[in-house]
């Protein structure tokens, strides 16, 4: 598969803050990478050094496995990490002819975009007429003029109200089923799960995991388990099976993690040779929000 964009040991400090620390990831062609961490994490210094708005202090990054300049990869490239920034009395249709000049490329493209971000119908309206969302639509719509291969948005559904939020992660979706890579950098868990395939979760500038998504959850799971009757008995033949790897108490329940796949039928009747009956036994795979949480403060 085609590596549109590599970083290798990619390092960025201003002053005695480490924004990025020793970062290193493939973004491979046709996949939705979601960057993903905590306000202040370093997602929105990566993307400005790629993009060549922010110097990097050490460390390397390539387009299109190498083969190009950054300039000349630049113009493949569709970015929007800022606020859109639009002249408030032009139409839509106005200041995307104006970007037109600007990237050289033909009008006949506009028509087009504005369908995908679902604007054609207002696109004879003044920018300072429309809602956030509507204005977060149209930079989309204007990052997609030049056909790239590669789009990077920066907190895309910021600030928007629900309905909004729908609409762009709706809009993301049908541009990567074009085939159109698309890299996005959130702190919001519920849009990466959603909306990505594949994720790099950084903190203080240090990745903690890249791959899939399914990747970052895909453990054998936990069990919930309680008993009426004594609980030390529990804990004991828990720690002595094979499969369980930690226990831990969460209010009225113990937690059991599983290292190796078992079943719920499995531990019951190891349990019941052991003499102990269960008042409460539930399997349950972990969420990405558990896993990111897990991962952020384990590390």
């Amino acid at each position: 598969m085609e590596t549109i964009l590599s970083l290798k040991n990619l390092d960025k400090k201003f002053g005695s803050v480490h924004a990025v620390n020793n970062l290193s990831f493939d973004i491979e062609k046709g996949n939705v990478y979601g960057i993903l961490g905590p306000n202040g994490s370093g997602k929105s210094t990566t993307l400005g050094i790629i993009l060549n708005v922010v110097n990097k202090t050490s460390g390397s990054f390539s387009w299109f496995d190498g083969s190009i300049s950054t300039h000349e990869a630049l113009k493949r490239v569709g970015a929007i990490i800022e606020r859109p920034n639009f002249y408030p009395y032009m139409t839509a249709v106005q200041n995307l002819k104006l970007i037109c000049k600007i990237k050289d490329v033909p009008y006949n493209k506009i028509d087009e975009k504005l369908k995908l971000v679902n604007l054609f119908e207002r696109k004879d309206s003044k920018f300072k007429t429309y809602s956030l969302g509507m204005k977060q639509r149209l930079a989309i719509a204007s990052a997609l003029l030049n056909d790239p291969e590669i789009l990077i948005l920066d907190e895309p559904t910021n600030g928007l109200d629900p309905q909004g939020i729908h609409e762009i992660r709706k809009i993301i979706k049908e541009i990567a089923s074009t085939g159109t890579t698309i890299l996005l950098a959130s702190h919001l868990l519920d849009e990466v799960e959603k909306v990505c395939t594949h994720v790099v979760v950084i903190r203080n500038g240090i990745k903690l995991y890249a791959g899939p998504v399914n990747g970052i959850t895909a453990t054998n799971g936990y069990f919930e388990l309680n008993v009426d009757s004594d609980a030390k008995l529990l804990v004991s033949a828990l720690e002595k099976h094979p499969s369980i790897s930690d226990i831990k108490q969460e209010d009225d329940k113990f937690i059991a993690t599983l290292e190796n796949e078992l079943s719920a039928t499995e531990i019951n009747n190891y349990l019941f040779k052991n003499g102990i009956v269960l008042s409460h036994l539930v399997k349950r795979m972990p969420s990405l929000e558990q896993q990111f949480l897990t991962l952020t403060n384990n590390n």
